[in-house]
C-alpha cells in the first residue's frame, strides 16, 4: 500500500512561503518515490532530501526553461543537482518531451541532462514517452531513443 505525503500543508497558509509546494513523496514499505512538479532550483531540494530521502526513484522536471522563467523551470544541469540534493538513486526527467514551449531545441533538455548525469551518483532513466516504467526493471527502459 502506498501513502502519499504532499508538501502542501493546509494548516500553514500563513507561513510566508515556507511550505515546500508542488511536489510529492510516495512512500511504501518497499519504495520511496519523489515527483517534483515545476520548480526553479533552490535549497528546498536539499531540505526535501534531508527530510524524506533517500529516494529509490525520482521524476524531476527538466525542460521548457528560459532565463525569464528560471524561478519556475530548471536548466538540465540544475535537474542533475536537484537529484543529488534529494539523494535519489534513479532519475527520470519529466516535462521535456511532450511539446515545445521554450526556445531551446526539443531534445536539448534530455541531451544536456544526459551529459550532466555522466558524473553523478544516480542512474538516469529515459523511457520512450508513454511506455511504462517498472521500478525494479527501470534501467532496461533507458535508451537514447530521441536521437
Amino acid at each position: 500500500m502506498y501513502t502519499c505525503s504532499t508538501f502542501f500543508q493546509v494548516e500553514v497558509f500563513n507561513d510566508k512561503a515556507k511550505t515546500l509546494w508542488s511536489s510529492w513523496v510516495i512512500k511504501s514499505e518497499t519504495d520511496n518515490i519523489f515527483f517534483s512538479g515545476d520548480s526553479g532550483y533552490g535549497s528546498h531540494f536539499k531540505a526535501i532530501g534531508e527530510a524524506y530521502g533517500p529516494f529509490d526513484f525520482a521524476m524531476i522536471e527538466c525542460g521548457q526553461y528560459n532565463t525569464l522563467w528560471h524561478d519556475i523551470h530548471m536548466y538540465p544541469e540544475e535537474t542533475a543537482q536537484a537529484a543529488i540534493d534529494i539523494k535519489t538513486h534513479r532519475v527520470m526527467p519529466i516535462h521535456w518531451g511532450a511539446f515545445k514551449l521554450a526556445m531551446h531545441e526539443w531534445t536539448d533538455p534530455v541531451e544536456r541532462l544526459t551529459e550532466a548525469a555522466k558524473t553523478t551518483p544516480f542512474e538516469l532513466i529515459t523511457p520512450v514517452i508513454g511506455s511504462p516504467v517498472i521500478l525494479d526493471k527501470a534501467s532496461k527502459s533507458s535508451t537514447h531513443w530521441w536521437k
